[in-house]
């Protein structure tokens, strides 16, 4: 196990005003944070993109779609294979992803203890959707600890990176954006919360490179049991 450490100066600019002070909200992102369903999305969108006329390998698949919505997601496919592919690859998707998802869905290693340990408000804030959310927290046993503080980036007008979702997540809740802790494991989801001027937790425990989430304003660790500890540190 790798100790956690603060990221590098270097990556993306620093937001105008960064997060000072003790934590009032920990804004979780769903999957590969609470639920590891991103290994079965994973293999989903191989076998798509090797029928549909896109191979992709694991790596360009992480780092083109993994944290982004599903409307962004879409037009990444739309513009290689156009509208009907898209639109098939979509339907699959679904489909196929329920099945693993009802076959064999787990919890993210550690986050039950971390939960169980977090002293702080918390909520979450994901690029997924309202009912594939609660397909998969209902899933895994966590949606009763979350029910009524979820977000989805279908509210907002754009997802990750941009800012968007977790603003509105931290206005719902009443925090100031400066109070949020962000617990992210993708690369758009740490330039989402430092774009929103939060401080970000990178777990690297999942598919994302620890490099790929390392930047200002975040620390990067592998091991949810740790981040309690570390949210108070």
């Amino acid at each position: 196990m790798t100790s956690p450490v603060e990221s590098s100066p270097t990556g993306p600019a620093p937001a105008p005003h960064p997060p000072t002070g003790p934590f009032e909200l920990v804004i979780f992102d769903c999957d590969g944070v609470l639920v590891d369903s991103e290994p079965l999305a994973l293999r989903v969108c191989v076998e798509l993109g090797a029928e549909l006329g896109w191979p992709l390998t694991e790596t360009e698949i992480v780092h083109r779609f993994l944290g982004r919505s599903e409307r962004a997601v879409r037009e990444q496919i739309a513009e290689r294979l156009g509208e009907e592919r898209a639109a098939l690859w979509g339907e699959r998707y679904r489909e196929r992803l329920n099945a693993a998802i009802d076959a064999g869905l787990t919890a993210v290693d550690g986050i039950g203890e971390a939960l169980d340990a977090l002293a702080l408000p918390h909520c979450i804030a994901s690029s997924g959707m309202h009912d594939k959310m609660r397909r998969t927290l209902t899933r895994t046993g966590l949606y009763e600890r979350f029910a009524g503080r979820i977000f989805s980036a279908s509210e907002v007008a754009r997802g990750k990176p941009a800012p968007d979702l977790f603003l509105h997540a931290a206005a719902r809740m009443g925090v100031d954006p400066a109070r949020c802790a962000v617990v992210e494991d993708s690369q758009y989801g740490v330039r989402a919360a430092r774009a929103a001027g939060m401080r970000s937790f990178g777990y690297a425990g999942g598919l994302t490179p620890p490099e790929w989430l390392a930047g200002p304003g975040t620390v990067v660790f592998d091991d949810m049991r740790e981040l309690p500890a570390l949210l108070t540190s």
